[in-house]
């Protein structure tokens, strides 16, 4: 197990999954989080997470430079990466442009796919409501959708989380398995082409 990809709505056992899995490893365990305390609310879920952990597992304070905690990463830790979901948003609040964003996702998702030791990363499902009324929230969704879909793409297994139970999400043309290719033989017009095709 290389690089997992946890992804979900909110409470839907990602992070607790991250736990489980985590403590079942001989080896040491380090937590890179990007979450920061800046209001009494998230103290409290940052406390509360902190809490729900083994007091001998390392915390890595990362809210922008995630790249940078994965490559200082002990070589035989497993590494919790909670959550690409706040590390987008810290970024653009920063104001990185999308291109750059998608370019450290990338970056970021290649330093964990290539660590000996596990990687289980964290991250929300934002992309299932409707669709926001405000820009900035429609860019928000759209960009993380794409840094999920980059992380799922560099890792070795991506699980879907609801109501803290996991569905594999398998590659869409393998899913697709013999429909696929026959689509690939298929002549457009041709026969059992679709109505219209």
């Amino acid at each position: 197990m290389a690089l997992t990809l946890l992804l979900g709505g909110a409470r839907s056992g990602k992070s607790a999954l991250a736990v489980r899995a985590a403590g079942a490893w001989a080896g040491p365990v380090e937590v890179v989080v990007t979450a920061e305390a800046r209001d009494a609310e998230m103290a409290a879920r940052i406390q509360r997470h902190r809490a729900a952990r083994p007091a001998g597992w390392r915390t890595v304070e990362a809210p922008v430079e995630l790249e940078a905690a994965l490559r200082d990463a002990a070589a035989g830790a497993l590494v919790i990466v909670d959550c690409l979901t706040l590390w987008v948003s810290n970024l653009m609040e920063l104001g990185v442009d999308d291109a750059e964003v998608e370019r450290r996702a990338g970056e970021a998702a290649a330093l964990a796919a290539s660590r000996a030791a596990p990687t289980l990363a964290i991250s929300n499902e934002v992309g299932s409501g409707i669709v926001p009324a405000q820009a900035l929230a429609r860019r928000y969704r759209d960009l993380l959708g794409q840094v999920n879909a980059t992380w799922a793409a560099a890792g070795e297994q991506a699980l879907l989380l609801v109501a803290g139970r996991a569905l594999p999400l398998r590659d869409p043309l393998a899913a697709l398995g013999d429909v696929a290719a026959g689509l690939a033989g298929a002549v457009p017009g041709g026969p059992g082409a679709a109505p219209g095709g």
